[in-house]
């Protein structure tokens, strides 16, 4: 209970700051490029390429490798050490430390270090594509916001002025002035934009909500936006042609540039495969030791029998010839005793060192070599065609958004004429029919004539207004409202 308590104290205390909170467009960027989960993911692939550079650079360093192992062998073997039979069980160690350096590989191992710092620029220009992608993104929920507010707020006073033509006229019926034809007119008419309300609170609420999910907030409520002033000025992104913010964003776009570097990663691939036709040259170099349980050392000393010393004489017969007497001689006995070698004795006597070159020259090793330069020529190509294929995406999105802003700009100044007409003939049409001089039916028409040149007024200037920022954005300008 007490962490239901906490928890629900932490979601009233987060949505009651979140709602004191009022967030701009910049702001919900930068909440988004610092918090954004997939933001995140695509940094820690960045951080990975880099730690694949990294690991490209040390693999031209020297390779040292160093072992040891403790055996035992039972049955008949070879002694490493004695090159002799052993039978008994025998007790092994051996030490190792070897070394190994590539003097040249045709500059592969160099190459593939450039190839990595390609790929960790293309990485590295992803993520920043990524993140114009979610600011994008940001700013479309923001405008969205931002429409359907003025929307709503349209259709609410639209609603207000039909709410009180609604009750003069049942004021009328009641005192009998008029017949309850027009009244009812006009009440359908208020139910219709009620239902048009309504339709326009929710479509606010849902781009609330889209925003809010964009940016990973856990919850849409108490979540406000800043309302800066949108009003038509200057149109600087319309001041120069499509042609020159394309040659612009041909520089800078990452998009463009993390295809340019996959095009040079693929280049420097395409020398790798080919320097393996190249040979190889190595240097090697080795110490070892080891010991073995099979090594003796001889311990001599002179005797007959145990209870003679090494040296007391024994005595021995000669045996007679030709029937002569045996003869007694004076002999010496001799018996070896064996103990195995000492641990730093044999370390010290087996040490070994080597130290080679090994050159190999690639022959035939079933036309392998000659299938990978082949698929590293058509992954250049291949490349090639991503990068003509990106600039002419981004030249498309130029060219489209420019137009759309041309359009919608037109747009705009003729649906501001048009809602100066309607607004004019709504007064007069309302004058009319506050005097009884004009029907509801006429009064109704001449209203909704004036909520459609309003209405598309408001989607022109948004229109134009999400467009043009685009524009500024290919322009290497931050997304921002302020400055309309």
């Amino acid at each position: 209970m007490r962490k239901l308590i906490i928890m629900l104290f932490c979601f009233v205390f987060y949505t009651t700051m979140q709602a004191q909170e009022v967030w701009t467009l910049e702001k919900c960027v930068e909440y988004a490029l610092t918090n954004n989960i997939q933001v995140k993911q695509q940094l820690l692939l960045a951080e990975s390429a880099k730690a694949s550079l990294q690991q490209d650079k040390l693999s031209m360093l020297p390779s040292v490798n160093g072992g040891a192992s403790h055996g035992y062998n039972f049955g008949q073997t070879i002694d490493r050490y004695t090159n002799a039979f052993a039978t008994s069980r025998v007790q092994t160690d051996n030490f190792y430390l070897g070394a190994n350096v590539t003097l040249f590989d045709g500059f592969q191992k160099m190459n593939l270090v450039k190839q990595q710092k390609a790929i960790v620029e293309a990485t590295r220009y992803d993520t920043d594509k990524f993140m114009d992608d979610i600011s994008l993104n940001i700013a479309t929920g923001y405008l969205q916001i931002l429409f359907y507010d003025e929307l709503a707020k349209t259709a609410q006073s639209q609603l207000k002025a039909t709410e009180l033509q609604s009750q003069r006229l049942k004021n009328l019926v009641d005192a009998g002035a008029i017949a309850q034809g027009d009244y009812f007119t006009l009440e359908a008419q208020k139910a219709l934009e009620n239902s048009q309300l309504i339709s326009a609170q929710n479509n606010l609420d849902i781009a609330h909500l889209t925003l809010a999910q964009l940016l990973d907030l856990p919850t849409a409520q108490g979540f406000e936006i800043e309302h800066p002033d949108l009003e038509m000025g200057s149109q600087p992104a319309l001041t120069i042609s499509a042609d020159q913010i394309y040659a612009f964003a041909l520089e800078t776009q990452p998009s463009i540039k993390s295809a340019e570097s996959r095009v040079k990663s693929s280049e420097i691939g395409l020398s790798i495969a080919q320097g393996a036709q190249s040979p190889s040259l190595v240097l090697q170099g080795s110490l070892g030791s080891g010991y073995s349980g099979a090594a003796q050392i001889q311990d001599s000393y002179t005797s007959f029998r145990p209870e003679i010393t090494a040296n007391t004489p024994s005595i021995a017969f000669i045996p007679g010839v030709n029937g002569e007497p045996d003869q007694q001689v004076y002999t010496y006995g001799s018996t070896s005793v064996y103990s195995t070698k000492p641990f730093a004795d044999q370390v010290k006597d087996n040490f070994n060192r080597s130290i080679s070159l090994n050159l190999n020259v690639p022959i035939f090793n079933g036309w392998s070599t000659r299938t990978n330069i082949s698929k590293a020529k058509i992954n250049v190509e291949n490349q090639k065609y991503n990068l003509e294929s990106s600039k002419l995406e981004l030249n498309k999105t130029i060219q489209q958004a420019y137009a759309d802003a041309r359009a919608a700009l037109n747009n705009y100044k003729a649906s501001t004429s048009g809602v100066n007409a309607a607004r004019e003939s709504f007064r007069y049409a309302e004058q009319k029919f506050n005097v009884g001089s004009l029907n509801s039916v006429d009064y109704n028409n001449s209203k909704k004539d004036l909520e459609k040149a309003e209405s598309d007024q408001l989607r022109a200037k948004y229109e134009f207004i999400f467009k043009s920022t685009v524009l500024d954005f290919y322009m290497g300008k931050p997304l921002s409202l302020k400055r309309r």
